[in-house]
């Protein structure tokens, strides 16, 4: 790819448009990053956007999708293998892959991970009644793994690390990550029809699913949010473990997402896991001091 230097710097300048654009509370670790590893993340995370994309799309039946899905991680093979492309997201990500040795069966694993969340039929409309997607917590892992931690073992690629304990701590920061969404996102997820917390962990707590749209859910879920916002600080604890496992010059990139996700946890916490008057976030300015932050604690 470096015979075309042109072309390669216009092609990372739209991945990192649409990081900033679309990645809320990540970018703003990837600023804290060495340029060429910022690139090379703007470049996984406009790779994977497009995946999710193509997974969310409800004009497109989910048997489509997923067919959609394979042309696209099959495209991007063919760009590795030597084939010519005018996607400035498969030329950008072609070389990220090669300079960082990430694999692709970590970038087939990533897409594998925003299939699972194609639905088996028909999505429903909205206000449909909410479907329980997983029956235990080691499925819900198993989710939170390949669309969160595959993202986080690319990631630390990436950052660079030498011990190989790095692996299994960003596996759990990913979950971390993930299970913060979903508690976050409980509302709009039922809405589409989707509930990620476990069957079994509904009956721990004595809940019936249709607490989610029958107006009682504030009170009604509160054990099993807290519940599960105590697994997910649970894992945050591995990232304490991964910082020091990776370059210095991508601790304070790492910290920064870590520290805006926790707070984000921490909020939900606040509110008494209310998550459902209002959507639960920080702000920009809260977001631009754990960056300044992170930029003076590492430099």
């Amino acid at each position: 790819m470096s015979e075309h230097p042109l072309q390669l710097r216009a092609a990372y300048s739209v991945c990192r448009h649409i990081a900033r654009s679309a990645a809320k509370n990540f970018y703003y670790g990837f600023l804290l990053l060495p340029h060429r590893k910022r690139n090379a993340l703007s470049a996984v995370y406009a790779f994977m956007r497009h995946a999710d994309d193509i997974s969310d799309d409800p004009a497109i039946p989910p048997q489509q999708r997923r067919e959609k899905l394979d042309e696209w991680m099959a495209a991007f093979r063919r760009v590795v293998d030597g084939e010519r492309t005018d996607d400035p997201v498969f030329f950008a990500l072609a070389d990220a892959q090669k300079r960082y040795n990430i694999s692709l069966d970590l970038l087939e694993k990533l897409v594998h991970g925003t299939e699972m969340d194609v639905p088996s039929r028909a999505a429903k409309a909205a206000g449909g009644e909410p479907q329980l997607q997983y029956e235990t917590f080691n499925q819900l892992y198993d989710y939170c793994y390949h669309v969160a931690s595959v993202v986080g073992l690319v990631c630390i690629r990436i950052f660079g690390y030498r011990d190989p304990r790095a692996e299994k701590l960003a596996e759990e920061v990913g979950v971390a990550f993930q299970l913060t969404n979903i508690l976050r996102d409980v509302k709009e997820d039922a809405a589409l029809g989707r509930v990620y917390l476990p069957r079994e962990d509904f009956a721990r707590f004595n809940i019936d699913v249709h607490a989610l749209t029958n107006g009682s859910a504030p009170q009604s879920l509160q054990p099993l949010m807290e519940f599960e916002a105590a697994r997910a600080r649970a894992y945050y604890f591995s990232a304490q473990e991964l910082l020091p496992l990776i370059d210095d010059d991508s601790q304070a990139a790492l910290w920064a997402m870590v520290e805006i996700y926790r707070r984000l946890l921490e909020r939900i916490v606040e509110r008494n896991y209310d998550v459902f008057s209002e959507r639960v976030r920080l702000s920009t300015a809260e977001k631009l001091k754990v960056m300044a932050t992170g930029y003076w604690r590492f430099r």
